[in-house]
């Protein structure tokens, strides 16, 4: 059964790409200008040979799809450039902006249902499913306009600092297909190919996507029920804590934090922030372990202690940039939410 997901992808004239390559010939790596057909090529053709080896693919079913492969120069010059590149002050400028947070609102109060499940099930709140959806696309709005198929192929054919991680992506994604009956050429997604309002990737996707409706579908493109049981799915799956620590801001007397570690993953006592200088305003679990960030402003830099659960937030994307965008952006939605939800009360109290 063929999926209702984003309109068909409408590929350009073989005409109108050879122009194109031609053009761009000097700006491109030297196998794309030569190719006659990217299927033919010899990695491409060991990766069909290991699809149909191992996962019982049909060669010709799959030489007709990579003959159909159009490679996306867009999509490595934007690998090349990341927002997590950016410092702390102008990434923080992208998602914390009044309208995220007002649509934030709004999406809650659409799905507060759905939201309030998914926290009796998983453990993850409202706020931050909420975030992490405003985040990655704008509420459904942004799912991302490249095919899935040409971009994972291209990063995986031709971009070989991360080429063997895409490789596995590709085979994801057409398992995937294959498992949910999607057309591979019509899903678009993002220039890294994730897909649907949670940006999945194909592995996440296939591993812990979840039917949340209970439709019989895992559709992350058009159904934001199941968008918000697969992310929530997702971060207990890898972690969360219900009701755990994720972030707090710290003072700093002195330069001894420093020295401490400073990996994502929570490996220090509170006792050894407390002895580097670490001040909160609230004394932390005495068992439990944390970490801590710096994060650049225009001025001073900040420091965060963070905890487990801000830990969980980057396995969907290891960038302590991003878990603090998700993190403060879940704050500002859940405050929003909370004071409509008390204008309300008084409103209904002072009617007549």
């Amino acid at each position: 059964m063929n999926r209702s997901i984003p309109a068909p992808v409408h590929r350009r004239s073989g005409h109108w790409l050879a122009a194109l390559f031609t053009l761009m010939t000097c700006c491109l790596p030297a196998a794309w200008a030569a190719d006659s057909g990217f299927a033919q090529r010899p990695q491409v053709q060991a990766f069909i040979q290991k699809m149909v080896t191992q996962d019982k693919f049909d060669r010709a079913y799959l030489e007709h799809l990579f003959d159909k492969v159009e490679p996306q120069p867009a999509v490595i010059a934007a690998m090349k450039r990341p927002a997590e590149s950016l410092p702390w002050y102008k990434y923080r400028r992208i998602f914390l902006t009044q309208q995220r947070i007002r649509e934030g609102v709004t999406f809650w109060r659409q799905h507060h249902a759905a939201l309030e499940r998914a926290q009796k099930t998983y453990g993850v709140p409202p706020q931050v499913v909420t975030a992490i959806i405003g985040v990655e696309s704008f509420y459904g709005r942004r799912m991302g306009g490249f095919p899935v198929l040409d971009t994972l192929a291209t990063l995986g054919f031709d971009y070989p600092p991360r080429a063997d991680f895409f490789r596995r992506q590709l085979a994801q994604f057409l398992l995937l297909a294959r498992d949910e009956g999607i057309d591979p050429l019509q899903p678009k997604g993002s220039y890294a190919g994730a897909m649907g309002q949670g940006q999945f990737m194909p592995g996440s996707y296939r591993h812990y996507a979840v039917d949340f409706d209970g439709n019989g579908q895992r559709d992350l493109w058009n159904d934001p029920v199941d968008a918000i049981g697969s992310i929530a799915n997702y971060l207990a799956r890898h972690g969360w804590q219900a009701g755990g620590f994720v972030a707090e801001r710290a003072r700093i007397d002195g330069r001894g934090v420093e020295a401490l570690s400073s990996g994502l993953k929570p490996s220090l006592m509170p006792t050894a922030l407390h002895a580097a200088g670490v001040r909160l305003d609230k004394p932390l679990a005495s068992k439990n372990l944390y970490a801590w960030v710096r994060l650049e402003t225009a001025h001073d830099p900040e420091f965060w202690v963070t905890g487990q659960n801000f830990y969980v937030i980057t396995r969907y994307n290891i960038s302590a940039l991003y878990a603090m965008a998700v993190y403060q952006l879940s704050e500002a939605i859940q405050s929003a939410y909370q004071q409509q939800a008390r204008a309300a009360e008084v409103a209904d109290k002072h009617a007549p």
